[in-house]
């Protein structure tokens, strides 16, 4: 490690445990001088049972930590559910302020950013619930009143539509992607 990197307050990457990243983020910040950020989406999903919502972290298995390395980086690196801070041939690569900020400023300065996965017109979608549960269409059309689509189906050998409610169908989004995509 360079000699002016391990005195230096910065932010860096830290690699959790899978599913354990808000955990570990929320010890480490009782940590004295270590500040800590771990961007999360929550976004409803429809499952075979039905609508759910689901809380994850946006980097899956990594958030943000701001310390000095020199007086912190063994408190950081032994924290619970930690892995390591993340190096580059032993050399650890500070994250950018402006790079933090620009990434809260993107998740609109709250650490759990909801994002609608929505259905439109041309998506490929598949059926959980009937007797075509477990097929896929392509949605033809949104329809008005209780939030309906209307799907080409491919069966008996030629394309049928069916018109099924939003909640019946499984969508190929993924929520990530369409934050990506805003």
């Amino acid at each position: 490690m360079k000699p002016k990197q391990e005195s230096t307050l910065a932010w860096y990457v830290v690699h959790t445990r899978p599913k354990c990243e808000h955990i570990a983020a929320s010890l480490m910040a009782g940590l004295e001088g270590v500040e800590t950020y771990c961007p999360r989406i929550r976004f409803q999903k429809n499952t075979r049972r039905g609508k759910v919502w689901f809380v994850e972290a946006l980097f899956p298995s990594y958030f943000f930590a701001r310390f000095v390395p020199i007086e912190s980086l063994r408190a950081v690196n032994y924290s619970q559910s930690v892995i390591k801070v993340v190096d580059f041939g032993d050399t650890l690569t500070p994250v950018p302020d402006a790079a933090i900020e620009e990434l809260k400023a993107e998740m609109k300065d709250v650490e759990i950013c909801e994002v609608e996965v929505g259905v439109k017109v041309g998506d490929t979608v598949e059926l959980t619930e009937g007797p075509m549960r477990g097929m896929k269409g392509i949605v033809n059309a949104m329809l008005s009143g209780v939030e309906r689509v209307r799907i080409l189906l491919e069966f008996l050998g030629r394309e049928n539509a069916v018109e099924v409610p939003m909640s019946k169908i499984l969508t190929e989004h993924k929520p990530r992607e369409v934050l990506a995509s805003k």
